[in-house]
C-alpha cells in the first residue's frame, strides 16, 4: 500500500497499478460541456478497451456520435445462473478552468499522498478500481462469483444522452440477464462523532434541467423599457434560486437520519433533520440536499451589445426533486416565476429509491467489515444522478458503491465538480481491494 509520503518523484513502476491507471485516465482530457459539446471519450474508451484486451477479454466499443464512445465487456462468472452484475463508470468529466486550480487539472499530478486532477473524484478513480479489481481476479486465474457486465459510458455529465441512455435504448441486449448494478456515488467513508461510516447510495433524486425564457421588446439601450427581458429574467432567476423548499423525508433519508441519531446517542426527534445532516460532517452538503428539492440557476444568456435591449433572455436551472415530485415542482416553479416566463424542459430523468437490504447489501456490509472492522455502513439518497437512471429502464437495480476509506476532514463530496479534485493514494488501493473481494464473493 502506498503511504501518505508518496511524492511526485515516484515512477510509474513504483505506483500501485490502480493509481497508475487512474492517472493515465485523468491525463486523457474528456471534458463534456453539455448539450452535445464535448472533447469526446474515444481516446479514454480505447485505453480501457486495450487494458481489457490484455486481460483476455473482448470489449466492444459503441459510438452514439463521432467521438462519443462507450465500452462494454462481459466476464463469465462461476455461476452464470445468478443474475449478472453491471459494474459501470463514466469516462467523461465536467470542465475545469486551470486558472482556478493549484495544479494542472489534466496532468494527473501526485503530491501530498494524493492523486490530483479532474476525474480523481468523479469518476476516473472508480474506473481504475474496476479495471484493476478485474485484473487481479483474472490474472490469478479466478472468476467472479457471477457474470459481470463492465460498462464505461460516455456522456454521463450530460445526463447520459450519448452514453448509457443511448445503449439502453438501442442495444438493451448488452445487459441481458443483469439484475443489479454498482457504480458511483457511494461507498466513501465519513466520520460521525469520531466514528467512521461508509455511505452506500441506495437512491438518487430526479433530474430536471429546465430553461427559463423571458421575452420583451428589442429597443435602444437609452429608452424606458418596462418589459425588459433581462430584468424579467433576473427577477425570475432570483426567486427560483432563493426559494426555500420544504423538507420531506423519504424512506431512505428517514433511515439514514435514524442511524445518525443512534451513532450520536440521541433520539431522532431531539434534533431536526438539518441538524442531523450537519452531524455527518463532510457529507452534510449532499445529505442536506437530499432532504428537499433544490433549484439552482447555473447559466445566463442574453444580449449582444451594450446599447441594445435584447428581445430574449434565457437561464438554465438545475432542478433536483425527490422521486415522484417532478410535476408538482415544475408547476410550483411556474407559479414562482409567473406567466410571462416560459419554462422549457431540456432534460428529464427519473428518481430512484431502493431498499437497503438483500444479498448485495449484505455482501457490501460483509466485505467492508472484513476490510474495516467496526465501521458503520449507512444508506443515503444521492441529491444528484448517475447512469443507474438509464439502467433502471431495464429493471436493473443500481447502487452507488465506489469504496474509499478517507481521512477525517477530507471534504470528498465537495470535490465533485469542484476545484482541486484529489483522492488519497491509499484510498484507491483500499477501494480496489474491497471491490476485488466483493466481485470474488457476490
Amino acid at each position: 500500500m502506498l503511504s501518505a509520503a508518496s511524492s511526485p518523484a515516484q515512477t510509474p513502476d513504483e505506483l500501485d497499478e490502480t493509481v497508475s491507471v487512474a492517472r493515465d485516465l485523468i491525463r486523457i482530457d474528456t471534458t463534456n460541456y453539455g448539450e452535445g459539446r464535448s472533447k469526446g471519450e474515444t481516446a479514454a474508451a480505447e485505453y480501457v478497451a486495450e487494458y481489457l484486451r490484455d486481460l483476455g477479454l473482448e470489449p466492444e466499443l459503441f459510438d452514439s456520435e463521432p467521438g462519443r464512445t462507450s465500452v462494454i465487456a462481459r466476464i463469465a462468472g462461476r455461476d452464470s445462473s445468478r443474475g449478472a452484475l453491471v459494474v459501470h463508470g463514466h469516462l467523461d468529466v465536467v470542465p475545469a478552468d486551470p486558472a482556478n486550480w493549484s495544479v494542472d487539472p489534466f496532468a494527473g499530478e501526485i503530491k501530498d499522498g494524493m492523486l490530483w486532477g479532474r476525474g480523481a473524484v468523479d469518476m476516473k478513480n472508480m474506473n481504475a478500481m474496476i479495471l484493476t479489481a478485474v485484473a487481479e481476479l483474472l490474472r490469478a486465474g479466478e472468476q467472479p462469483a457471477r457474470d459481470l457486465i463492465l460498462a464505461f459510458f460516455a456522456d454521463e455529465e450530460n445526463g447520459g444522452v450519448y452514453g448509457s441512455h443511448y445503449l439502453v435504448d438501442t442495444r438493451p441486449e448488452l445487459f441481458a440477464g443483469a439484475t443489479e448494478a454498482i457504480s458511483e456515488v457511494g461507498g466513501y467513508s465519513i466520520t460521525i462523532d469520531g466514528k467512521r461510516a461508509y455511505l452506500v447510495q441506495t437512491g438518487e433524486k430526479t433530474l430536471l434541467w429546465v430553461k427559463l425564457i423571458a421575452r420583451g421588446p428589442a429597443a435602444h439601450g437609452s429608452r424606458v423599457v418596462p418589459e425588459n427581458a433581462i430584468t424579467r429574467l433576473a427577477e425570475a432567476v432570483a426567486v427560483v434560486g432563493r426559494q426555500d423548499w420544504p423538507i420531506r423525508l423519504t424512506a431512505t433519508t428517514t433511515a439514514l437520519l435514524g442511524e445518525v441519531a443512534r451513532i450520536l446517542g440521541v433520539e431522532p426527534q431531539a434534533l431536526g433533520p438539518d441538524e442531523l445532516a450537519l452531524a455527518t460532517g463532510t457529507a452534510s452538503g449532499f445529505i442536506q440536499a437530499s432532504l428537499r428539492t433544490t433549484t439552482n440557476p447555473t447559466v445566463l444568456t442574453a444580449g449582444y451589445k451594450h446599447n441594445v435591449v435584447p428581445d430574449t433572455a434565457e437561464a438554465l436551472v438545475d432542478i433536483r426533486t425527490l422521486p415522484g415530485e417532478e410535476d408538482a415542482v415544475l408547476a410550483a416553479v411556474q407559479e414562482l416565476v409567473g406567466p410571462d416566463i416560459e419554462i422549457e424542459v431540456m432534460h428529464r430523468d427519473v428518481g430512484l429509491e431502493n431498499d437497503f437490504s438483500g444479498p448485495l447489501i449484505d455482501a457490501i456490509r460483509g466485505t467492508l467489515a472484513d476490510h474495516d472492522p467496526g465501521a458503520e455502513v449507512l444508506p443515503y439518497l444521492l441529491p444528484a444522478g448517475t447512469d443507474n437512471k438509464a439502467l433502471s429502464k431495464l429493471g436493473i437495480v443500481g447502487y452507488g458503491f465506489a469504496p474509499l476509506r478517507l481521512p477525517e476532514g477530507l471534504d470528498f463530496p465537495a470535490m465533485f465538480h469542484g476545484v482541486d479534485e484529489r483522492v488519497p493514494l491509499d484510498a484507491l488501493v483500499f477501494g480496489r481491494r474491497v471491490l476485488t473481494d466483493l466481485l470474488r464473493s457476490y
